[in-house]
């Protein structure tokens, strides 16, 4: 009797097993497609969520429209001593201003100073004052391949100082700091500029530089050295450790 009992528990067991069995594999459609639509939804919610987070897109506005559709002007003077690099290098100087930056330029005989001024053409909004720049970095000595690089990168600057701000010196003091400055045959200022790979103009008692703002700060202390009395052999020691350093870090 206990056999028979625990026979027929044993094939009820079986029978509740193959019915849950049955019954988990079983796929019902309209579950399935309850699932689908309920993903659906939920895409459909989160495309209107990202859609109503993200920032709104305008459009770039022109030079004109920035400044309130009025026109801008910019003079540049030029100085006596570069006048006549001024007539030789227009070409060069007028290409970039007209057809990179989209300004109106022309030079005027009677003040002697070109002058600059936007039209509806002009789409940058710094393009006046790039363009200011790149003529005044001509006006003060630098060459045209040079001035054109303040166009085309925005990190370049330049530095302007007089040999007397750095130490008062008079008559033939002031000539030999200069002198060390420019060294025979200019051999420091160009051992300078290709230490700290920047453009340096003596004029006069004036000295302009060119270059980033790193670059500056270097050329400018190996100027001070030597307008402070520094030996131009310290300072090529100097430059020669410092190019290293700018070879081995770019």
């Amino acid at each position: 009797m206990a056999v028979a009992m625990q026979v027929e528990s044993n094939q009820s067991s079986s029978d509740t097993y193959v019915e849950f069995s049955s019954n988990a594999t079983t796929i019902n459609s309209a579950v399935i497609q309850s699932r689908i639509r309920q993903s659906v939804s939920l895409q459909q919610q989160d495309a209107e969520m990202d859609a109503e987070d993200s920032q709104p897109v305008f459009p770039k506005l022109s030079a004109a429209q920035a400044a309130g559709n009025k026109i801008e002007y910019r003079r540049v003077r030029c100085p006596n001593h570069r006048y006549t690099p001024l007539r030789e290098h227009w070409e060069q100087i007028l290409t970039p201003l007209v057809e990179y930056l989209k300004l109106q330029v022309r030079f005027n005989t009677k003040t002697r100073s070109v002058e600059m001024k936007t039209s509806h053409h002009t789409a940058d909004v710094g393009a006046l004052q790039k363009g200011a720049d790149f003529v005044s970095a001509f006006m003060m000595g630098f060459e045209v391949q040079d001035a054109v690089a303040l166009l085309r990168m925005d990190d370049l600057y330049v530095e302007s100082f007089q040999v007397t701000d750095v130490k008062m010196l008079k008559g033939d003091h002031l000539s030999r700091a200069v002198g060390r400055i420019a060294g025979q045959d200019g051999k420091t200022r160009f051992a300078i500029e290709n230490a700290t790979r920047t453009r340096i103009v003596i004029a006069d008692q004036r000295v302009h530089m060119l270059g980033s703002y790193a670059n500056l700060r270097v050329a400018r202390n190996a100027i001070c050295d030597l307008v402070l009395g520094a030996p131009p052999g310290k300072v090529y020691n100097n430059m020669r450790n410092v190019a290293k350093r700018m070879n081995e870090r770019y």
